[in-house]
């Protein structure tokens, strides 16, 4: 099965951004920086995409990258379990808040891919595959598929929604400072 790049193109670092930031927002006392935070949630959300290293330069695009550990739903929900159990544990630990955000960032990550991609929810225990949308290829280069899907304009909409949020913020500190 060959497949170049996820189908979600643009918006998971937007993802990201938007998350962190309403949880700075939500959590007034947290025990580490806010760029810290809005770092940790970044990464987070494109942290599943690393596998497309493996994917290119070593399978080769013979296995579909969503089928790899880093898009198992399993894997974010069990860093979510155990940052949080980490966090009761250790209150005031920066390293349980950091690991818990940029394990938040990356299910947000595979619930996006849901949106148009193949996402094995149960894996590694069900060898099923589940998408809300699926984009069939009619244009060359295969990218063309997603950016004319009314999907992309849900891309568009989370990076207008991160902008906004960042311009916000920054109007925000500013009057602060």
């Amino acid at each position: 099965m060959k497949q170049a790049l996820p189908p979600m193109l643009i918006a998971h670092l937007p993802s990201g951004y938007i998350l962190s930031s309403y949880l700075i927002e939500r959590v007034r006392t947290l025990p580490v920086s806010a760029v810290w935070v809005i770092a940790a949630g970044m990464l987070g959300a494109v942290a599943p995409d690393f596998d497309m290293l493996y994917f290119l330069f070593v399978d080769h695009g013979q296995t579909h990258h969503h089928r790899y550990m880093t898009h198992w739903p399993s894997l974010w929900l069990g860093l979510i379990a155990l940052s949080l159990g980490w966090r009761s544990l250790a209150r005031g630990s920066a390293a349980a808040w950091l690991l818990l955000v940029f394990s938040l960032g990356g299910m947000l990550h595979v619930l996006l891919d849901t949106l148009a991609g193949d996402i094995w929810w149960f894996a590694p225990l069900v060898d099923q595959r589940y998408a809300l949308v699926k984009v069939t290829a009619r244009y060359q280069p295969w990218w063309l598929n997603f950016i004319m899907h009314w999907v992309f304009l849900v891309e568009l909409a989370i990076c207008a929604w991160a902008l906004w949020r960042f311009r916000r913020r920054a109007v925000w500190y500013r009057q602060l400072g």
